[in-house]
């Protein structure tokens, strides 16, 4: 098999999604998002993949009740992973993503909208954003809701081949001021896919006593829908030298037999002009119902899978970010600016996944497989 085999595992999408659906969207009831201008760089390494790229973000006011934003980000690509490797060719490709967007507030109310356009050379995707955010009990407490609507081409290249996916998006949020140095929040998400989910070039593999490897390949077949909720709580205390603590817990199920959970805490500290954070966050799942490393033969089973985002898993995170404020004086027409670095370290390791790469080993008993990522983010603020 001499093609390009694309990773674009579904919930880094969605991941990506909900990052900038908040970048495009506001967050708080009451208040317009500031004036501002972020331009950031971005690059991931880790897996045999290799992802970098800016982002540029622009949000401005128009009277004292609306704002609009927008957002242009861009992926360059360029993957040689174990899936890659053991199944195609290397490749790189670019991927181009457009977002706009628009808050009005009247009164405590804000109301928020956002168009993302994403483009690849074989999968589009289009998706619209509505949110709703109200303060009430005298600013303490703020709810929120948000309906989102994605609709997808998949595509392949040197093919004709081409399906819809179509992805719906609902969201329900509870902010408390619990005390003058606690905050907590409350969020819900439901998720609804349907159409063609799973990724056209990949394959899984069966046992076959008369390959040469003891075993050959067969393309995978996921169903055609997908339904996931999502609950979330937060918390960050406040602390009497302007630093802050805060901690959270995701918990994540869906139809396909997935259920994951997250953790993380971190500790923010102001100094001068300066802000340094560190963090930590854990995230395991279980298998999809549909999911095997090496299935009995072909066709064993009605819907296959061999993703290694569907498999047993964990990973635990390390962050640290440091930013610094620069004063503005030469220009009445700039507020502040600010320098920011973020980065990541991943660690995953694979329960039923294994590295079949030039093993030598029988089917089913090469050593499972497990790597570590970095991921780096630059970014620069102007508000004006």
């Amino acid at each position: 098999m001499d093609q390009i085999l694309r990773l674009e595992p579904a919930r880094a999408r969605t991941a990506l999604g909900v990052i900038l659906l908040l970048a495009s969207l506001g967050l708080h009831a009451g208040v317009l998002p500031e004036d501002r201008a972020d331009v950031l760089y971005h690059y991931y390494d880790g897996g045999g993949v290799q992802i970098d790229g800016p982002s540029i973000l622009v949000r401005k006011s128009a009277g004292q009740d609306l704002s609009f934003s927008a957002n242009y980000y861009v992926d360059t690509v360029s993957s040689a992973s174990i899936d890659v490797v053991t199944q195609a060719s290397p490749y790189s490709e670019e991927r181009k993503e457009t977002t706009f967007g628009v808050d009005y507030l009247r009164g405590d109310t804000t109301m928020s909208a956002a168009w993302t356009r994403s483009d690849e050379s074989d999968y589009q995707a289009t998706t619209w954003n509505l949110g709703l955010s109200q303060e009430v009990f005298g600013g303490l407490t703020t709810v929120s809701m948000g309906y989102g609507r994605g609709a997808d081409d998949v595509g392949k290249r040197d093919s004709t081949f081409n399906q819809p996916a179509d992805h719906w998006r609902y969201r329900l949020g509870l902010s408390q001021i619990l005390t003058r140095n606690l905050l907590a929040s409350l969020d819900y998400e439901a998720v609804a896919d349907e159409g063609y989910l799973n990724n056209p070039y990949r394959r899984v593999r069966y046992a076959d006593g008369s390959s040469a490897t003891g075993y050959s390949y067969q393309d995978e077949v996921y169903p055609r829908t997908r339904d996931s909720n999502a609950v979330a709580l937060r918390a960050r205390y406040f602390l009497p030298y302007r630093a802050a603590v805060y901690a959270g817990y995701r918990y994540y199920d869906d139809s396909w037999g997935i259920g994951a959970s997250t953790f993380d805490v971190g500790y923010t500290h102001p100094w001068r002009r300066w802000t340094f954070d560190v963090g930590y966050r854990y995230y395991t799942q279980n298998a999809a119902d549909f999911y095997s490393d090496l299935f009995p033969y072909a066709d064993a089973q009605n819907f296959l899978a061999r993703d290694k985002e569907l498999s047993t898993f964990n990973s635990h995170a390390l962050r640290f970010a440091v930013g610094y404020e620069v004063p503005i004086r030469f220009t009445d027409m700039l507020d502040k600016g600010s320098v920011n670095l973020v980065y990541d370290h991943f660690m995953y390791s694979y329960d039923d996944f294994r590295d079949i790469r030039g093993s030598g080993a029988t089917p089913g008993s090469e050593p499972l497989y497990s790597f570590s990522a970095g991921v780096l983010q630059l970014f620069f603020s102007l508000w004006f």
